[in-house]
């Protein structure tokens, strides 16, 4: 029966995925989460509770995948953002539910699991500049910031202006960025 439930859970989860990705919390419709997963509408209500847990649930999922997919090397920031930008370029998804969530639950406190892994990143950084491998020109914070902020180059969170992006070159280019941060 567990196995059955948590096959249920992944059909739920990935169907919300989509469906949130592409319509946001006030769009998205229970309906079509079901349908496309296969369920009842109760069994969504029965393991999520609501439509906004649901997203909550979806949203804390993908973040705790990109710091497993994306971990963050403190002594190779330019590389970090680099990597980060191959990620959300590979998953445009993750941009999209984030520029929804900002949009729809800016009042709202992010899942606990968003601080923990920013928490983290900074303890990291931090610590590099203590043992003298990062610069401390600038706090760990803003570091770790600039980081994920240059990495959504070129993203529905920042497009780019005009229409010719060579997707190598602005990858180059925010490392190269990003170097030029740190020597600052």
């Amino acid at each position: 029966m567990a196995r059955n439930a948590d096959e249920t859970r992944r059909k739920i989860l990935e169907a919300a995925t989509d469906e949130f990705a592409q319509y946001g919390i006030a769009g998205a419709r229970v309906d079509r989460i079901t349908k496309a997963a296969g369920v009842n509408n109760a069994l969504l209500y029965r393991y999520f509770g609501s439509k906004v847990d649901l997203f909550d649930t979806v949203y804390s999922r993908l973040v705790t995948e990109i710091v497993s997919a994306v971990p963050l090397d403190p002594t190779d920031l330019p590389g970090y953002a680099g990597r980060l930008y191959d990620y959300y370029e590979a998953h445009p998804d993750v941009v999209r539910l984030a520029a929804w969530r900002q949009l729809e639950r800016p009042e709202h406190a992010l899942p606990q699991v968003v601080h923990d892994a920013q928490r983290e990143k900074v303890e990291l950084i931090a610590q590099a500049q203590k043992d003298g491998l990062v610069t401390t020109a600038l706090p760990a914070e803003e570091l770790r910031d600039l980081m994920i902020l240059l990495s959504l180059s070129n993203t529905p969170l920042i497009p780019a202006v005009g229409s010719d992006i060579d997707r190598e070159r602005r990858r180059a280019t925010i490392v190269a960025t990003a170097s030029a941060i740190l020597r600052a």
